[in-house]
């Protein structure tokens, strides 16, 4: 019997996902466990393993696709069985939005040149209906297949209405806030297609066009996720910043002298997350949270670390921050960084934290407020450290300092225990050997 192959739901708030990839073609062998495709939601880019062992068949959906969550996306035969003219759902999967049936696969594979499998493919047509004057499909065995099907005697005479633009290049029409109108289709009929619509986009503007266009950028659903949560955090919580100057020379030789028997490169930020953290442990407040109209006491302290990526912000999480060593802790550092930059970190990484620092010191930034990330009650954003001119005894002298501004929501956290946490926070920076009291 056939497996029906979804589009997974990999978070609560989740109603989409993006095919990334497909792992394995249309008629190859599948072995359950292994890497079948990638989604990209609004948090990750996972990789999804074959449920079941054998041939997959019926691909209903392209890499760049938006699929709706429980929607079938392929078939997995098993051997010897022939696919079903439709995937079906079982009785208690989700009501969605279904797609047109996808014809049988045929047992051998459909060969068409690059231009006619993505014509095929943007205006809903399955290749193996298709018998090619050569040997591989070509754009015009596509245009006399379509000729044929509306009566017309070549496809370039069918009416631009009905072909004007493929669902793809509608979508990305919409998303680039291109005019398709004004765009020359190379499709059958003169057909918009998604190529088109990428190609006007990048196009340069004439000198006439150069003062009234609009440059736009196409954005992931991991940058529309970020906007639209901190729109909605900004709005809603009553926020409040204090901010701190604080002699970090002391951490500044911590981290040479520790850092000397570490195997892993040790940051300011792994120094930081361990002080948090013994911070947080003496002021549970600051690790709350705000749910449901009530202040939740979190049991453990997972300190989040915002990570600038290409497609928007992220914070992958340091669990139990509290309980890791400094080797520990910069190994999972490390580790979380290099997931995020290559589009690997999973829901685990990005779950459940507490707390969030983001420091953007390496940048040169002496200062800076953050926007608290709910349900969360506080967010840590650090600066450079940067040698000042300080009063030190009664004289002026030099000394490395670093800026931290407190970011709360003040639903959870009021002015004087947000000042109680940072001040314990600066004690522990001016003096690490505190976290032995």
């Amino acid at each position: 019997m056939a497996t029906n192959i979804y589009m997974p739901a990999l978070g609560m708030a989740q109603t989409t996902g993006r095919l990334v990839n497909w792992h394995k073609a249309p008629g190859a062998a599948v072995t359950k466990g292994e890497p079948l495709m990638e989604i990209e939601t609004d948090k990750a880019t996972v990789e999804i393993e074959a449920p079941a062992s054998g041939t997959l068949a019926n691909v209903t959906a392209q890499p760049g696709d938006d699929v709706p969550v429980g929607e079938v996306v392929a078939l997995i035969l098993a051997p010897g069985e022939a696919p079903p003219a439709t995937a079906t759902l079982p009785v208690n999967a989700p009501a969605v939005v279904k797609s047109p049936p996808a014809p049988p696969v045929t047992a051998s594979p459909v060969m068409a040149t690059p231009v006619a499998a993505r014509m095929a493919a943007e205006l809903g047509i399955e290749l193996s209906q298709i018998t090619p004057a050569g040997g591989k499909i070509q754009k015009s065995d596509i245009e006399a297949y379509l000729a044929a099907r509306t009566g017309a005697q070549s496809a370039v005479a069918m009416p631009v209405s009905r072909l004007r633009a493929s669902p793809k290049a509608r979508r990305l029409g919409r998303e680039l806030h291109v005019d398709l109108a004004a765009v020359e289709g190379s499709g059958p009929g003169a057909a918009v297609l998604a190529a088109d619509v990428l190609a006007a986009a990048q196009a340069p503007h004439t000198a006439e066009q150069a003062g009234l266009a609009r440059a736009t950028l196409p954005i992931s659903p991991a940058w529309r996720v970020m906007a639209a949560r901190l729109t909605q955090a900004w709005a809603a919580t009553p926020q409040f910043n204090l901010t701190r100057d604080v002699d970090a020379g002391r951490l500044v030789d911590w981290r040479t002298r520790v850092g000397l028997s570490l195997s892993v490169k040790l940051t300011y930020t792994d120094l930081l997350v361990k002080l948090t953290a013994a911070a947080l442990q003496r002021h549970p407040r600051l690790n709350a949270a705000w749910q449901d109209g009530e202040i939740v006491l979190n049991p453990a302290i997972n300190i989040g670390l915002a990570v600038a990526v290409e497609a928007g912000l992220l914070v992958p999480v340091i669990a139990a921050a509290d309980t890791l060593g400094l080797g520990e802790i910069a190994a999972q550092r490390e580790a979380l960084v290099a997931r995020a930059a290559t589009g690997r970190l999973n829901l685990g990484d990005l779950s459940g934290g507490t707390f969030t620092l983001t420091n953007l010191g390496m940048y040169g930034v002496e200062a800076f407020a953050a926007i608290v990330n709910p349900p969360q009650a506080a967010i840590l954003a650090v600066g450079r450290v940067a040698d000042r001119v300080v009063a030190v005894q009664g004289q002026p002298g030099v000394r490395p300092m670093l800026t931290l501004t407190l970011s709360c929501d003040h639903r959870v956290v009021d002015g004087a225990r947000a000042a109680e946490f940072l001040a314990t926070l600066a004690g522990l920076i001016e003096e690490p050997l505190g976290l032995l009291s």
